[in-house]
């Protein structure tokens, strides 16, 4: 099978996204926040738990702690007792209290406003950091999760489990100002019709434009 152009892959996208737009009007970051710190530290609990769950755990953490600097006054242990349901609790009250003591001590209690800044911090990756500016500070960001992973493998923008390997190659097919969005429609879509194992192709709307599903209904 020949190798697909970018002119073709840019068009193909153009007709997912718009197709996407339609289906899921309403797509956004599903973790609830009031502030770049808030999202900064539910993204990091969202780590191999569901954004459900991390809501219930961090409605009632934000209101308590709704700053990093009412956060920096609790303990490590006392943070894992208060995110102990999800999951990785140890771990992850280490890198909350290690990411309150340098955004004090290097920011001045402010969440940095680039990449190169962000990864640095305790607890944050590439993913985690796209997600904080795209949506924390509308910075375009191409958040690479396991849903995403797997659509652009079955859309076949991709043939890579590497996330910075399809954020790259994302970023050449959609649109900058889409960037943030696209990563919450294909979790959406992930969620309702393309779920992993079962995907649905019969009722998606991504079919004629999807190769794999396309083999998916001819065997």
């Amino acid at each position: 099978m020949p190798k697909e152009s970018l002119k073709n892959k840019k068009n193909r996208m153009e007709k997912i996204l718009k197709a996407l737009k339609t289906k899921y009007p309403d797509s956004k970051c599903s973790l609830n926040y009031e502030s770049p710190f808030q999202l900064l530290v539910a993204t990091i609990l969202s780590a191999q738990c569901t954004d459900e769950r991390v809501n219930k755990v961090t409605k009632k953490l934000f209101n308590d702690f709704p700053d990093v600097f009412k956060m920096n006054r609790l303990t490590k242990e006392e943070i894992g007792e208060k995110i102990y349901s999800t999951g990785f609790y140890n771990n992850k009250a280490k890198s909350l209290k290690n990411l309150c003591k340098t955004l004090i001590k290097n920011y001045n209690g402010k969440v940095p406003t680039t990449m190169e800044e962000l990864y640095k911090l305790p607890g944050t990756g590439r993913k985690t950091a796209n997600v904080v500016l795209g949506n924390a500070f509308k910075i375009p960001g191409m958040v690479v999760d396991t849903h995403v992973t797997r659509i652009a493998n079955l859309l076949k923008f991709v043939n890579t489990k590497n996330a910075v390997k399809i954020e790259i190659e994302l970023e050449k097919v959609v649109p900058k100002q889409d960037w943030t969005l696209f990563s919450h429609l294909l979790i959406d879509h992930g969620r309702a019709v393309c779920i992993a194992n079962r995907p649905q192709c019969l009722k998606c709307m991504l079919s004629e434009n999807c190769p794999s599903s396309r083999r998916i209904l001819n065997d």
